[in-house]
C-alpha cells in the first residue's frame, strides 16, 4: 500500500457540488457516464493529494456525512481571504498548539478543515 488515491464526497446534486469545488480551486479530472446511469465526476487539488469523486449512490454514505477532512495550506490567511472573496464562507481561523485551522462546508454540509502547521 502507498497512499489514499481517491476520496468519495457524498452529495445530493453532483453539478452543484462540482461548481462549488471548481470555485474552491479544484480542477476537473473527468466527468463521464458511469454504471447504472450514474455520473462519475472526479476532481483534483492543484498541488496534489488524493483526488475526490462526487457520489450519490452509497446508501450508507448520505450527502453531508463527510466530516473533518484536513486540507494542508501554507498560508491559511490568504486562502481564507481568497475563498471568502469567491463567496465561499469559512469559519474563523483558530490558532491551536498544533497549527491554525479554518472550516469550510460544501452545499451539502460536508466539512473540510484548512490547516496551516
Amino acid at each position: 500500500m502507498q497512499s489514499i488515491e481517491l476520496l468519495s464526497v457524498p452529495v445530493t446534486d453532483q453539478q452543484r457540488a462540482k461548481e462549488f469545488y471548481l470555485k474552491m480551486g479544484l480542477e476537473l479530472v473527468t466527468e463521464a457516464p458511469f454504471q447504472n446511469d450514474q455520473l462519475w465526476i472526479q476532481l483534483k487539488f492543484p498541488n496534489g493529494g488524493p483526488d475526490i469523486t462526487l457520489v450519490n449512490w452509497f446508501e450508507k454514505m448520505p450527502a453531508g456525512s463527510l466530516q473533518a477532512v484536513v486540507i494542508k495550506t501554507d498560508d491559511i490567511v490568504s486562502d481564507v481571504e481568497a475563498l471568502n472573496g469567491k463567496g465561499i464562507e469559512t469559519g474563523t481561523i483558530d490558532d491551536t498548539p498544533w497549527g491554525k485551522f479554518a472550516s469550510v462546508k460544501d452545499p451539502d454540509g460536508n466539512s473540510w478543515s484548512l490547516h496551516q502547521g
